[in-house]
């Protein structure tokens, strides 16, 4: 859809179509799916006066945990170091998972280059040869 949309040159989907062949063997070890909130970025993460944090506007749906977290580390969070160790503090992620951010943030990038143009799509490039070669 990037391709028709103009906003990912063919040269470079190749490039991202061989990230996505190599997903299964980087993925890290099998997980069960998770409750994903879908859109998490610092606009859908409220701060209360009290100290509470509260998450809105969901987009929930089954996926891997570290998608949501790769989406967080991507559109900027608050306080992302403390949301983090707060997660591997109450359910800790598997190892590696750092290095997967960017295999993570493929796809929200190359939805928000269909939505949104070029820029995204050249971050999706760059995330795409930050991806192992296996």
């Amino acid at each position: 859809a990037a391709v028709d949309a103009g906003t990912v040159r063919p040269g470079e989907a190749a490039v991202i179509e061989a990230a996505c062949e190599r997903l299964p063997a980087l993925a890290g070890p099998a997980e069960p799916p998770a409750r994903l909130h879908g859109d998490l970025w610092q606009g859908n993460v409220l701060w209360g006066a009290d100290g509470e944090v509260r998450v809105i506007d969901p987009a929930a749906h089954g996926g891997h945990r570290e998608t949501d977290l790769a989406m967080l580390r991507l559109f900027g969070c608050p306080h992302l170091e403390r949301v983090l160790a707060g997660y591997e503090e109450t359910s800790p992620l598997a190892e590696g998972w750092r290095e997967r951010v960017r295999l993570h943030q493929l796809f929200p990038l190359l939805v928000h280059a269909v939505l949104f143009g070029r820029g995204y799509a050249e971050q999706a490039l760059a995330a795409a040869r930050a991806v192992p070669a296996g």
